[in-house]
């Protein structure tokens, strides 16, 4: 099949490209990218205009839910949520249950991804057995396995000596550290950004220390061994001025924050709202224009979604019973665009944090428009609004603060290969 792509702005960060341009792909395979591609070239031609054509978007924090939770997302479910949100490589963290702590548990979520899948999934592996924080992994046989990074997301190693060992050990498998900042004997019991909201909700909160601590410890051993170390969802302005001192020192660390930390503030949370409890949680108006700052910078060089599904079993509860978390995948594009439309960054360079950033901390090849490349390409309406349903929702789960509101920028065609999903 010759199916022409025309009109649209080709937008991709792997070869700096942005232009209104045609895409020629030959059989599920990127043949070319130029201007007024003769029509007579192609089978089927999809008009772009007012489009842009892109790569597909990596995320490499999402929470799968299998093995063990498949009742809010398992691997089926949770890939057709990424393919309809454009993101067509997935990296799924590891506190599933059991935890993917050993060859046997990650093995087998790389076999149920190949049978169940809509796009490609990469296992994130535990760094210390059972998430206990005590004893390393095997982080060479969990490499063998398939797992591009490891991480107890969900929990911080709280002791320094494991996590030096880790940096130090992660290096002869040339896997990254990811980590969770929070320092638990300061966060622990809390349910809502400390503050005043969490007074007037009569809540414990979380302090910005919690964080601020473990991303400071984190860069320091970071340092020290010279190990490769990613941060996972930055929420608090107090770890600017650290972050631009590790850049400053060439210390080898990326940063990462997820959608609801530059868009969403603790005040969704009032009214003991579940949907929007999170962690780390939602904070203040000066945190949310402190990350967008920070991505502007170039601190932060990833977007996440940190797709955490939960049922409703897990939310529509008492509000200091409720999981925190958030579903995020279909909406990692839209929301992430907010910050092209307030002027903060170029398209090019929201790809970058979306595709190119994220690829590279995991060690992978992105989705790309050159030329022979298998098709990857997510076509984008920037401007097109919508209204959040459940039935809208591909997760299995539907918890999301963004659920009964609309929001602008839709995914409307992803071609895979040979495969055409229309949306």
């Amino acid at each position: 099949m010759r199916l022409l792509i025309k009109n649209g702005r080709v937008l991709d960060p792997t070869i700096n490209l942005d232009l209104t341009a045609d895409v020629l792909i030959v059989d599920g395979r990127i043949e070319g990218v130029d201007r007024n591609i003769p029509s007579s070239y192609a089978d089927r031609i999809i008009d772009a205009q007012g489009l842009w054509v892109i790569p597909g978007l990596v995320d490499i924090h999402v929470h799968l839910r299998e093995p063990g939770e498949e009742w809010k997302e398992d691997i089926e479910s949770g890939t057709k949520a990424a393919l309809h949100g454009g993101v067509l490589r997935v990296a799924c963290m590891p506190n599933t249950k059991p935890p993917n702590d050993s060859y046997e548990v990650c093995s087998a979520i790389v076999a149920k991804a190949k049978e169940k899948a809509y796009v490609p999934v990469y296992p994130i592996a535990c760094i210390t057995k059972g998430q206990a924080g005590k004893e390393l992994t095997e982080f060479g046989r969990l490499k063998l396995a398939g797992a591009v990074g490891l991480s107890d997301d969900g929990k911080w190693v709280q002791d320094s000596e494991v996590m030096r060992k880790a940096l130090l050990y992660a290096q002869s498998f040339d896997l990254p550290i990811i980590s969770h900042p929070e320092d638990h004997t300061l966060s622990s019991g809390g349910q809502v950004n400390l503050g005043r909201l969490s007074a007037k909700l009569g809540l414990k909160g979380i302090p910005f220390s919690a964080e601020t601590i473990a991303v400071v410890r984190d860069l320091i051993l970071a340092k020290e061994t010279q190990g490769k170390l990613h941060l996972a969802h930055l929420s608090v302005k107090e770890n600017i001025p650290f972050l631009r001192w590790a850049k400053e020192e060439g210390i080898n660390f990326t940063a990462e924050t997820c959608p609801h930390y530059f868009l969403l503030t603790e005040e969704e949370c009032d009214g003991y709202n579940t949907l929007a409890k999170v962690n780390p949680p939602l904070r203040t108006k000066e945190d949310v224009e402190a990350i967008k700052e920070a991505i502007k910078e170039g601190l932060i060089e990833v977007i996440a979604s940190d797709h955490a599904p939960h049922s409703p079993l897990e939310k529509n509860v008492e509000f200091e019973a409720a999981s925190p978390g958030m579903i995020g995948l279909e909406f990692l594009l839209p929301l992430s665009s907010s910050l092209v439309r307030e002027g903060l960054i170029p398209p090019l360079k929201l790809l970058e944090l979306l595709i190119t950033n994220p690829a590279k901390v995991i060690g992978i090849n992105p989705p790309t428009l050159k030329k022979g490349e298998k098709a990857e390409v997510v076509l984008f309406n920037p401007e097109e609004e919508y209204l959040i349903t459940e039935v809208f929702i591909q997760s299995k789960s539907k918890n999301t603060p963004f659920l009964g509101k609309t929001i602008k920028g839709k995914i409307k065609m992803v071609i895979l290969e040979t495969k055409i999903y229309e949306f």
